[in-house]
């Protein structure tokens, strides 16, 4: 992978997207001058003897607390121990990395204060594949992602663990091992590292890039069930779409149209087809997809300027040597994407599971019950349907907005906050249980074409389909299915399914 260079303010989501893949990532050098010039402002502010909060005072509440001269750099050692305290599994390492990137970028800004120092060991972890160990519980999305930023910033001064390519090791082994030296936090540094939204961030990006693909996948086995179903392409007539005015609805309708395009499964029923209207999971798919993809794309562009800002507190304005407190590090922002992609990803999940429904049940499809050859000796893919169903009601219980919930905290200094990081956490998840979904529809819209051969489909979806049967060959009779179901999602989970249609399928990252 090459190296994707942090531009402040210009970086866009296919970037982020790399790194959460694995790229490394380094800032564009023009940002030295400018965090240099944060560090050195810090110390003019120290130097005219006034309490600025985070810099020469206590934290949270304790705000009103004036730290000597003589403490300042223990200070800064001091809430990096106390607030490291996140709990539950490690966050996944991806994530962390992607975390400690967005961080990387906000320094860039030259408006947190820290050394150059501090910002080249992060882009040294990053190069050298040194991921700290971050609990992923423990953030309510205000004050900052205070605990899991805190886990970051105790790997960077010797304590915790570190994630290295030869194993997880004790953060101040893993750094000497690579040729680093923990740091010693000056004024400022502590309180830069903690503060922000950089967890809830990466959290909400990773879902984001996970449901982009879910919801292209979900376009493609949309189109293979309607084959299946033998149903219309009439509701995906760009003039009715026009008239509705809905750009991503006329999107979906036309990756729709395309997927289906030269069908001769469509072709045998264009004419005397006793049918008038398809159920609704067929036919209102541009309807509902594409109103999915217009909140996939209300919330990529509420996280692409998250990712490019600086929710740090208080923020350093070198020019006039002030730092000025204020409240970015609310994530407000980020809480109100996340709910909008678990909307988007339980819907789509939602619209798969009742085209899934639809192909099992013989007086909706036409097909043989539960899409068997042989029913009755045979249960085909009765429960597949009822796996679908658990995992959209799964997600459909996770999809409660997060961001209507708060909690006082820090002895109700801190009285509003945003949960964001849960509501951000929440997402792979739910996305690993949509893509499920997509996967047992892949399976039964193959299956279900499979029963109008000769007839095939579209070019698009016969790729598609030959994707598929190379890893799971026809059901003729009941079989250990979980097998065929794991290969299907992971077709899915890899983008093979939408690379094999071989189309411009629309989505939410460019």
């Amino acid at each position: 992978m090459s190296v994707v260079t942090l531009t402040p303010g210009e970086t866009k989501l296919a970037a982020w997207r790399e790194i959460w893949r694995g790229a490394p990532a380094r800032l564009d050098p023009s940002s030295a001058p400018r965090i240099a010039e944060s560090a050195a402002a810090v110390e003019r502010i120290l130097a005219k003897g006034e309490p600025v909060y985070g810099i020469n005072t206590g934290f949270g509440k304790l705000a009103s607390v004036r730290i000597g001269p003589e403490d300042l750099d223990q200070l800064q050692r001091n809430i990096v121990l106390s607030h490291a305290a996140g709990v539950g599994d490690p966050s996944p390492t991806p994530v962390i990395r992607l975390m400690m990137a967005l961080k990387l970028a906000s320094f860039a800004h030259g408006a947190s204060g820290v050394k150059p120092a501090t910002a080249a060991m992060l882009e040294a972890m990053l190069r050298r594949g040194l991921t700290p160990v971050v609990p992923a519980q423990g953030s309510v999305g205000a004050s900052g992602d205070l605990a899991p930023l805190a886990h970051m910033a105790a790997a960077m001064i010797g304590v915790g663990e570190i994630e290295t390519p030869d194993g997880r090791k004790p953060a101040d082994t893993a750094l000497a091992a690579a040729g680093l030296a923990p740091l010693t936090l000056g004024p400022k540094e502590g309180l830069a590292l903690l503060n922000g939204t950089q967890f809830s961030t990466a959290n909400a990006l990773a879902a984001l890039f996970q449901a982009d693909l879910l919801f292209r996948s979900a376009l493609v086995t949309g189109a293979l069930s309607t084959e299946a179903a033998k149903g219309s392409d009439t509701p995906f007539d760009p003039r009715i779409h026009a008239l509705r005015r809905h750009a991503g609805q006329i999107e979906a309708a036309a990756a729709l149209r395309a997927l289906m395009a030269g069908s001769a499964i469509r072709a045998s029923h264009l004419k005397g087809d006793e049918r008038v209207q398809d159920p609704y999971c067929l036919r209102c798919q541009p309807q509902v997809m594409g109103a999915a993809l217009t909140v996939l794309r209300q919330a990529a562009d509420a996280l692409a300027l998250e990712a490019n800002g600086v929710s740090d507190n208080p923020l350093i304005f070198a020019e006039t040597d002030e730092a000025l407190s204020g409240g970015n590090f609310h994530a407000e922002p980020v809480a109100f994407a996340a709910d909008m992609i678990a909307l988007a990803i339980c819907e789509i999940g939602s619209l798969a599971e009742r085209r899934i429904a639809m192909l099992v049940d013989p007086a909706l499809s036409g097909l043989p019950a539960f899409l068997t050859p042989k029913p009755g000796l045979n249960s085909g893919f009765m429960i597949p349907q009822v796996t679908a169903a658990a995992l959209v009601s799964e997600n459909k219980q996770s999809a409660y907005p997060a961001s209507v919930d708060s909690i006082p905290t820090s002895a109700n200094q801190e009285d509003h906050v945003s949960m964001a990081a849960h509501g951000a956490r929440r997402l792979a998840p739910m996305a690993r249980n949509a893509i499920a979904v997509v996967g047992i529809e892949l399976l039964a819209g193959a299956q279900g074409c499979d029963f109008h051969a000769p007839l095939t489909s579209s070019a698009s979806l016969e790729a598609v389909r030959a994707a598929l049967r190379a890893v799971s060959p026809r059901l003729e009779a009941d079989r250990h299915l979980h097998p065929d179901i794991a290969a299907a999602n992971a077709l899915v989970a890899s983008g093979a399914v939408v690379e094999a249609a071989a189309l411009d399928v629309p989505g939410a990252v460019s």
